[in-house]
């Protein structure tokens, strides 16, 4: 009888590991790697997952002990070496392996055993997206010899409607009443015939329609030294890794297809990944235009219906190329050749729930274990990667950086002016827009050409303080200020979703929380104030469209606001860190930055480099077609290496700087950093946890050399929907075993009641 390791869907750290279950020879066809099975557990039913199958029972467990599969309740959605990537995470990122599992499962499986009370019998729900079948229409050779009768005027429509082809009957609804009946009864009569087609939701929504990749006639010298260090990674095919370091322009989309081309010439497959949902769509038409049908999309923003269609055209062999957020690296493509990552910098490549992986690193997991090689592009690479690149190797794997200084043709990277925002308000300036910002936009809707203006801040203003004494109002479940909104009058909390209306300032019955006094004044600048003060200084044919989360909630918006985008004559796009990178359009000559100076103060030891990563991303969206670019950033901080090497162009300026800061305080990429997040309603067990906690991690680490334990101590944002929030910081070597170390010292401690606790390895979030 065959064996089955069975992942237990139970979501707790006293569960390592999987357990071994007969498989019943009904259920042998079914029951393998990757099937979604009902188990028994400690009498009562548990949902449970095969990651590995054996003919031989373990050796310590007699054979009439081992408990049988009951059911298997989903077909297989992963194979063995997605299994072996599942436990990997599991250890690296100290979660439960049920929570590594599950993003490789089929999207919208949800499969659980529940029950409505204590003493309620368990009760199965098993809920998952399926394929649909429409139903097509066509005439038979019978229908030349037939008539349809006098009153069958709806048979009538139906016939000569299909002559000019078969049609879907939910077509032929929609413009013939009551077609659907007419159509069963010619099928009745041997006049119709109906055959099930597959159908694939939402298949021409993600793309946009004026992207394209045409060839260009000849590649640059960095592109063609891009594609040989590319070509070298794959026939090593051990997980190699190719930092295509390349300006901002300089064609790496170009070099990511032509290594794509030759990974499906050699009948493997491919994975790109894009930082940002508003990418996608203008990725995608690029990636159709090359590749066509087998280009599948996977983010999201699609419905559990569109997800699941797109990566079961991946798993059925039909999709060789997979397109998507860091999420569509679990697709199932079994034979993947190349993995490409897309401004591999970016934050968002970080999981903020669990399991809280890195995409770059599972990623270069997945290579090794799939024999592909791993190509990670960027204009401004992480610090991480460039220090894997000046060592050569990380984790057996080589890693070698390609520098592409150059863009295709005859365009240059823009000129950069960094405005000194102090200058401007001791000269009396008092606009939100400089002198030269100002003047720039003046003659762009004069050129009738388009602008980009980034500002990392929705909503009208950054908050509302009190004139008297200094009251910021805050949102009474988070430790977090009221942003206000303008549209609608609102205080609305970025942290929990809750709003709450005030009246228009400067209303008199507008009053301050803590003294009364009516002098309450919006401080700050955010998206919808940049948008009304571009509507007050340019000529009203200049379109002024606002991208960010508020206008782009919706779904298709993304795609929406970039097409209108696309089609003005001349226009001005208003947005967040959303528009900052990937996007291109020939069109735009000009960049303003509003307040390049958002993230630079926040207690957050990467905020320089987050703010250079933004500032030469979003100065890259300039100039891109022939004609010139033009990049203006308003600043209060010019003399701050982030600003000198944006306006030089020149990295150099910033890492200096900015690694030996990391250096003398241990921070990556000269360390590994963890952040364990304790939460819950009553301060006093908080507190006891992160003390136990940090106790136990002191106790296993010890003295040995490069490990630190910092805190407890409240977190940034101290409470969130009502939770006291405290956090403990460990700071070790880079080869450490951070996520084994810590999983261990978090599941010593046992579940305790009304206590939450995140571990976050290789932490980006320290708030």
């Amino acid at each position: 009888m065959p064996y089955a390791s069975v992942a237990l869907d139970i979501t707790t750290r006293q569960l390592d590991g999987a357990f071994t279950y007969a498989v019943p020879p009904e259920l042998a066809a079914d029951a393998v790697t990757g099937a979604t099975v009902l188990v028994t557990f400690s009498h009562r039913a548990a949902v449970g997952y095969v990651v590995s199958t054996s003919d031989e029972p373990p050796a310590d467990v007699p054979p009439q002990k081992i408990s049988p599969i009951e059911q298997v309740l989903a077909p297989s959605a992963f194979d063995a070496t997605a299994a072996r990537v599942a436990a990997w995470m599991a250890h690296e990122y100290a979660c439960p392996l049920c929570e590594a599992i599950r993003p490789f499962l089929a999207p919208g499986q949800k499969v659980r055993v529940t029950r409505s009370a204590p003493d309620a019998p368990w009760e199965l729900v098993n809920e998952r997206a399926g394929a649909v079948d429409a139903r097509w229409a066509a005439l038979t050779p019978a229908a030349n010899d037939f008539t349809p009768a006098k009153t069958a005027s709806r048979q009538r429509a139906v016939i000569e409607a299909l002559r000019q082809g078969p049609q879907r009957v939910a077509e032929l609804s929609a413009t013939i009443p009551g077609a659907a009946a007419a159509v069963t009864a010619l099928a009745k009569r041997g006049v119709v015939q109906i055959e099930s087609r597959r159908q694939i939701r939402g298949a021409d929504d993600t793309t946009l329609s004026s992207a394209a990749a045409p060839r260009p006639e000849r590649l640059t010298q960095g592109q063609l030294a891009a594609l040989a260090a590319i070509d070298e990674a794959r026939a090593a095919a051990c997980g190699d890794v190719v930092l295509v370091d390349g300006v901002t322009g300089s064609g790496k989309t170009e070099v990511y297809l032509a290594a794509i081309e030759r990974a499906l010439a050699d009948g493997r497959g491919a994975l790109v990944l894009v930082p940002e949902i508003s990418l996608t769509a203008q990725t995608v038409g690029r990636f159709r235009s090359r590749f066509g049908d087998e280009v599948a999309v996977l983010h999201s923003r699609l419905s559990a219906g569109e997800r699941f269609d797109q990566w079961d055209l991946v798993r059925t062999g039909r999709a060789r190329v997979v397109v998507g957020a860091r999420s569509a690296l679990f697709a199932p493509l079994s034979d993947p050749g190349l993995i490409i990552i897309d401004e591999e910098h970016e934050g968002s490549y970080k999981q903020d729930k669990s399991p809280r992986y890195h995409a770059r690193e599972v990623a270069a997991r997945l290579a090794r274990e799939r024999g592909a090689a791993l190509v990670l592009g960027s204009a401004t690479p992480s610090l991480e990667a460039l220090a894997r690149c000046r060592s050569g190797t990380y984790r057996d794997a080589r890693w070698t950086r390609v520098e592409m200084p150059e863009r295709p043709g005859s365009a240059v990277l823009p000129r950069v002016t960094v405005v000194d925002m102090g200058e401007q308000f001791r000269g009396g300036g008092r606009s939100i827009f400089s002198a030269p910002l100002a003047n720039a936009l003046l003659d762009v809707a004069r050129r009738r050409e388009k602008a980009v203006l980034l500002l990392n801040r929705r909503g009208f203003a950054n908050f509302l303080m009190c004139r008297d004494c200094g009251c910021v109002p805050e949102c009474p479940h988070c430790s977090t200020a009221l942003t206000y909104h303008e549209r609608g009058h609102l205080l609305a909390c970025h942290t929990c979703g809750r709003s709450w209306p005030v009246r228009a300032y400067p209303d008199p019955s507008t009053a301050c929380p803590n003294c009364g006094s009516r002098y309450l004044a919006a401080f700050g600048v955010g998206t919808q104030r940049v948008e009304d003060e571009l509507r007050l200084l340019l000529p009203a044919d200049v379109e002024v469209i606002r991208m960010d989360a508020d206008t782009t909630r919706a779904k298709g918006a993304h795609q929406r606001l970039l097409e209108q985008f696309d089609a003005a004559e001349c226009a001005v796009l208003v947005g967040t860190q959303m528009i900052a990178k990937g996007l291109d359009f020939p069109e735009v000559t000009l960049v303003g930055v509003i307040n390049a100076d958002t993230m630079l103060k926040l207690p957050d030891f990467r905020a320089a480099e987050r703010t250079y990563d933004l500032l030469e991303q979003v100065a890259g969206r300039a100039g891109r077609g022939e004609r010139p670019g033009e990049v203006i950033v308003q600043t209060w901080w010019a003399t701050h290496p982030a600003m000198r090497a944006v306006a030089t162009h020149d990295r150099a300026v910033f890492l200096e700087a900015e690694l030996a800061e990391r250096a003398e305080a241990g921070y990556p990429p000269f360390a590994r950093l963890a952040n364990v997040t304790v939460w819950g309603r009553a301060e006093k067990d908080v507190r006891s946890t992160c003390d136990d906690l940090a106790a136990a991690v002191r106790a296993q680490v010890g003295d040995t050399p490069g490990w630190e334990i910092l805190g407890p101590a409240d977190c940034v944002k101290a409470r969130v929907k009502d939770q006291v929030r405290r956090h403990v910081m460990v700071k070790a070597p880079v080869d450490a075993d951070l996520g084994g170390l810590l999983g261990a010292c978090v599941g010593s401690l046992g579940r305790r009641v009304g206590i939450n606790m995140a571990v976050d390895i290789d932490a980006y979030d320290l708030m």
